[in-house]
């Protein structure tokens, strides 16, 4: 297949940030791009070669634009998957499957699915909604403090809560959720898996995620992680098996917990680019993004090794700004030597909206982490 300046049409379905860093590699192969995204705001529309505006989760939108392209991926899991079965039985490819998808859509079956293949994550229970988990409280069959998740359509700390008291409870919605065991952990780690059409495998250094003590968002991302040998050659092998239990095609990113005995539990995935690898752009030989492509095109899988450490910080928007956006001391972070800002095109800010982030690299480690602090403390996005 020639998918190079070409009649060729990859579709994507999703239109935000990730959609458009993945355009930029689209745009460096010549390769036509058609992408589906309900927001008339969404940041990929101006990459493109066709943008449409619709639903995800609408059957026939989905099955409509999938007739339109030769061959579809995602950047965000909640899509209709009735329509990419019919599409993919119809004889298109697809990547990740409809079938990937629905084991990793709903974090409760994702739970199950490591239990069943024998992959060690923390412990947890399912509840048809919040009524279902009340009553297993009162009965203590559940014991607090416990990690609430909505078992669909939870991003980003949304659809994430910590319950220490039935307090906790109040406010949450009344849907399908599990409850996780709280883990005693001294790192989040994360690991991206690039798994080509025809099964070429590899995978990115491990990275460790420095998160933000309220809004429950990663704020560092910072690779290589700062972790001891034994455990990296751990985490690795586990998101080895995880990738090969749900045979994805494309990017799998495993995030994962070192405990405070260094085990490695699987927290949970996402099966294409991911924010864990950002840093990649800038600090990797090949970024996730173009190994994203290479991967579901069936072409050579690009070398995942780090040429620098390479750290990512996260623009959020400012609590107490809502409106037009505008980047507080954007130019004084950019007269730093290896910083580099991505500003992903959301016009309006609002509190702890992801808004952009800024890449950090330096031969040196700890040089790095210090700028990246001072980069976090000089930007603000305000409006």
């Amino acid at each position: 297949m020639n998918y190079f300046s070409s009649d060729f049409k990859l579709g994507i379905l999703g239109g935000g940030q990730l959609g458009k860093m993945l355009l930029a590699d689209t745009r460096k192969f010549d390769i036509q791009t058609y992408i589906l995204d309900p927001s008339e705001e969404a940041p990929s529309q101006f990459g493109a070669t066709k943008f449409f505006r619709g639903s995800l989760m609408d059957f026939d939108t989905v099955y409509q634009f999938g007739k339109m392209v030769n061959l579809l991926t995602i950047e965000i899991e909640n899509v209709n998957l009735d329509a990419l079965d019919k599409l993919e039985a119809e004889g298109l490819p697809v990547y990740p499957s409809p079938k990937t998808l629905r084991l990793i859509q709903n974090k409760g079956r994702q739970k199950d699915f490591y239990v069943q293949n024998n992959i060690p994550t923390s412990p947890h229970q399912r509840f048809v909604d919040l009524n279902d988990l009340r009553k297993s409280l009162e009965k203590d069959e559940l014991e607090m403090p416990f990690v609430w998740k909505c078992a669909q359509f939870g991003y980003d700390g949304n659809g994430v809560k910590i319950v220490r008291s039935t307090l906790d409870l109040v406010n949450l919605p009344e849907v399908e959720c599990i409850a996780e065991q709280m883990v005693p952990f001294k790192n989040e780690l994360a690991v991206i898996v690039a798994r080509s059409v025809s099964g070429e495998v590899k995978t990115y250094p491990v990275v460790e995620m420095e998160f933000h003590p309220e809004a429950n968002q990663v704020e560092y991302v910072i690779c290589p992680a700062r972790i001891d040998e034994k455990v990296a050659k751990k985490a690795t092998e586990i998101a080895l098996k995880v990738s090969e239990a749900f045979t994805h095609v494309g990017l799998l990113a495993v995030e994962m917990f070192q405990t405070e005995d260094d085990e490695i539990l699987v927290n949970e995935v996402a099966p294409r680019p991911h924010n864990s690898g950002h840093y990649s752009i800038e600090a990797s030989y090949t970024s996730q993004f173009e190994n994203h492509l290479r991967a579901i095109l069936d072409l050579p899988l690009g070398n995942t090794n780090s040429k620098v450490a390479g750290i990512m910080v996260n623009l959020v928007g400012e609590e107490g700004f809502s409106g037009q956006v505008i980047y507080e001391n954007i130019e004084k972070i950019m007269a730093i030597d290896g910083v580099t800002p991505h500003i992903y095109g959301k016009r309006e800010t609002r509190p702890f909206r992801k808004m952009g982030h800024v890449t950090i690299v330096n031969e040196n480690m700890d040089e790095a982490r210090k700028i990246a602090e001072k980069v976090k403390n000089s930007i603000r996005v305000i409006s």
